[in-house]
């Protein structure tokens, strides 16, 4: 029965020992893990940085596009207009002419 006792004894002493030398490698082992994900999160944040400057850029290129692409549309649609009114003076004389023929 002693024997027992102190072979269980032996064993707690034996798995205090190895938990006490596994607790610095484990926490050793967390560190370098904690350090790696901190690189990587920099890294991410970096990545993620350059990508919001670039959507930032990309959207005042289009900004720019579409101020002047829509001056430019304003100019056409002034020539159109008056085009239109050219053309509906032309038909207005053209009828005309052809009333008078007709009387």
């Amino acid at each position: 029965m002693i024997i027992i006792l102190y072979t269980f004894i032996l064993l707690n002493l034996i798995l205090s020992c190895l938990a006490a030398i596994q607790a610095p490698i484990i926490m050793m082992s967390q560190n370098r893990q904690e350090q790696k994900d901190r690189t990587r999160s920099e890294h991410d944040y970096k990545v993620n940085l350059k990508a919001e400057l670039e959507i930032k850029m990309l959207h005042e290129k289009l900004d720019h596009l579409m101020i002047h692409q829509h001056k430019r549309l304003l100019e056409m649609q002034e020539i159109q207009t008056d085009f239109l009114e050219d053309i509906m003076k032309e038909v207005k004389e053209m009828k005309a002419k052809k009333d008078d023929r007709s009387t």
